[in-house]
């Protein structure tokens, strides 16, 4: 028996994305693709004998009044969120104001980019918010490309979606500054996440306009790459302890520096006397880490809050601002303290 051919055969022989093929073969007029495209897709259709599942055509026609926040994480690492509760608790009460529900997808890094396009497909929602995008990220794009009511709570470059964001590297110049304020000079850096992360690089991007202001060098050899776990933190810090002299570090992750701080303690370092440590995110623990942990706190509800309100006026197809930056705030608490002296100082 000959298979059956799929939306990706159509998707193939029309050379578009198979998000278009949905969009298309179940009549969605809310989605702006060029009459062209449309005509393509429907031509290229016919010539390989598909029709989409009648029954899933007619869900696709209509309004699910749900949205989804898409997690561009391993479950692991979602359970290790502390930040997530309260950024998923405003988005809630942004979606119930006007009748909609949220359906949580997280979808882990190494995941096929078609997942979103699957997502979609199945109409199991009216519009996405996509937490922690990665840049190398095509179905993304192509989602944004056909018009679907997308916001991105993190930022893209180029990408045609609104986005809600903390100012990130705002947030981290402010706690570097913090560090050199207090007398250090020798700042090294572990990242939250790897660099194709946005917030990474934008994290990552404070620490050195601080350090550049300062007229301080930020070598290759300060700069560590985690990845969203403590235990991330912990084998950053002994690539750092390893090849690197310094007096403080921005962790740009409360969660990972408490893997970093545990590596710090087991090669004799004390938190400040030794090492200065400013996290990043005000995770509800961070108060009572040993030592209390000097960080940036972003506004985890407010976020989620303003990321529902901007998808709910995309659907509705308002204008909405390209992008809402929310500020970050310093808090101060006793990870950090004044340089050592040159002879307490070790390595």
């Amino acid at each position: 028996m000959p298979r059956r051919p799929t939306s990706a055969d159509v998707a193939t022989e029309a050379g578009v994305s198979r998000t278009t093929v949905s969009f298309v073969l179940n009549g969605r007029r809310d989605v702006k693709i060029p009459d062209g495209t449309r005509q393509r897709v429907i031509s290229a259709a016919t010539r390989l004998g598909y029709h989409p599942h009648g029954p899933a055509r007619q869900l696709a026609a209509g309004k699910s009044h749900v949205i989804a926040l898409v997690l561009r994480q391993s479950p692991e690492q979602i359970a290790g969120d502390a930040v997530l509760v309260e950024t998923l608790r405003g988005l809630a009460g942004a979606a119930r104001k006007d009748g909609f529900r949220v359906l949580v997808e997280p979808i882990p890094p190494n995941g096929h980019d078609s997942d979103l396009e699957m997502l979609v497909r199945a109409q199991h929602a009216d519009g996405l918010i996509i937490s922690g995008p990665r840049i190398d990220d095509p179905s993304l794009v192509a989602l944004a490309e056909a018009d679907f009511p997308i916001v991105i709570q993190g930022a893209f470059p180029g990408m045609l979606a609104a986005s809600v964001d903390v100012d990130n590297v705002a947030g981290a110049r402010r706690a570097v500054e913090h560090l050199i304020s207090l007398g250090h000079t020798r700042i090294a850096c572990i990242t939250n996440a790897p660099l194709v992360y946005t917030a990474a690089q934008d994290r990552l991007d404070g620490y050195r306009q601080a350090m550049a202001a300062a007229g301080l060098p930020t070598p290759n050899e300060l700069v560590a790459e985690a990845f969203f776990d403590a235990r991330s933190g912990h084998a950053a810090m002994n690539q750092l302890l390893s090849r690197a002299t310094f007096d403080a570090v921005f962790v740009a992750s409360d969660v990972v520096a408490l893997g970093a701080i545990g590596a710090l303690r087991e090669a004799g370092r004390k938190v400040p006397a030794h090492v200065s440590v400013v996290g990043f995110d005000d995770i509800p623990l961070a108060a009572y880490f040993d030592p209390p942990l000097t960080t940036v706190r972003l506004p985890a509800y407010e976020l989620g809050q303003a990321a529902g309100r901007a998808l709910l006026e995309r659907i509705a197809q308002r204008t909405l601002p390209t992008r809402t930056l929310l500020p970050t705030e310093l808090v101060i608490r006793a990870s950090t303290a004044a340089p050592p002296s040159m002879e307490g100082r070790s390595r």
